[in-house]
């Protein structure tokens, strides 16, 4: 791996997917996991609306990053007062606001197929966004206290959530880039197999994925967000969240999904005011500024990138361990 910053990241975001492999922290009926709000507080205020909707034993974890464009003093400080209500996981940007002048950069750990102006302009976000956290010393050391990972059980089905993979906090393993890759489906399959879980819930990449594989005869599902707090499709202007749980989504957010065994593995769909949250963006990342560069065409338009993508095909029993 390079040791550029941005490129790279520091040895202990390293675990071992047998970590796993122990008792739920927490059981439920319903699992919210909410990863990528990146600072984007009408994303979080549609979160807790449709989470205040659901029913029964229920539970939200926000998997890291739901800081990233909240530069402003103010909205940093009430945008994590908000998360921190909740169960939350750090994720690289949380885990490097504790980390001033570290050599990680960003700590995003992007691949070489990630353009080097990315990584540019993801380093400068981070100082940006360092330089606010430094007025909340209290605060940034909750951040960084954070767990790097949750163990939760939904109903019989075993979830680990985590931001990157099973093996690093910003880790790729489980974009829809590598998935694509027989040789890597076959580490993934590993993956499972030394977790003992069924599911993976992570974020990180920026675009969502639900993988299914099957592992010794049961099909297991990596559930990967993409982003809370951008769009997620080509023309489209919603974050999306996972959901996972014992019964079926009755409720008008369903964007797509996939039946595991005894749940339900949901993306919702998060609609919020979009000329609010433009202007608050624009307040905070003019044209011209890093943020700006890399992202206000994906927040006005979306990615280059389509919902037929984010459910492939289970892989062939052939391919199973």
């Amino acid at each position: 791996m390079s040791d550029r910053p941005g490129r790279s990241c520091p040895s202990h975001y390293q675990y071992s997917p047998t970590v796993f492999a122990t008792p739920a922290e927490v059981s439920c009926q319903v699992l919210y996991v909410v990863g990528g709000v990146y600072g984007n507080e009408l994303a979080l205020d549609a979160v807790c609306t449709a989470f205040a909707a659901e029913a029964g034993v229920k539970h939200l974890v926000f998997n890291g990053d739901f800081n990233w464009f909240n530069v402003h003093p103010v909205l940093f400080e009430r945008l994590n007062e908000r998360v921190l209500r909740f169960a939350a996981t750090r994720g690289n940007v949380e885990t490097q606001l504790g980390a001033i002048g570290s050599e990680a950069g960003c700590g995003c750990a992007y691949p070489e197929w990630v353009d080097d102006g990315v990584v540019k302009c993801s380093n400068a976000i981070m100082r940006r966004l360092q330089q606010t956290a430094a007025g909340f010393p209290a605060l940034r050391a909750r951040l960084t206290a954070l767990p790097m990972w949750q163990r939760i059980d939904v109903g019989a089905t075993r979830v680990a959530v985590v931001h990157g993979d099973a093996e690093s906090l910003a880790g790729w393993g489980f974009a829809q880039e590598a998935l694509k890759e027989e040789a890597h489906l076959a580490q993934v399959r590993e993956w499972f197999a030394r977790a003992q879980v069924d599911v993976f819930a992570s974020s990180h990449t920026g675009l969502p994925i639900f993988q299914r594989l099957p592992v010794y005869g049961q099909t297991k599902v990596v559930a990967n967000n993409g982003a809370a707090g951008l769009p997620n499709f080509a023309g489209t202007q919603c974050g999306l969240l996972t959901r996972i749980a014992t019964r079926a989504y009755a409720g008008p957010y369903r964007c797509f999904g996939v039946r595991a065994d005894d749940v339900y593995i949901d993306a919702l769909a998060l609609h919020y005011d979009q000329p609010t949250w433009e202007r608050c963006f624009l307040g905070q990342w003019p044209e011209g500024s890093a943020a700006h560069t890399s992202y206000w065409a994906r927040i006005r338009h979306g990615p280059n990138y389509f919902a037929a993508a984010a459910v492939p095909a289970v892989g062939s029993a052939r391919q199973a361990i």
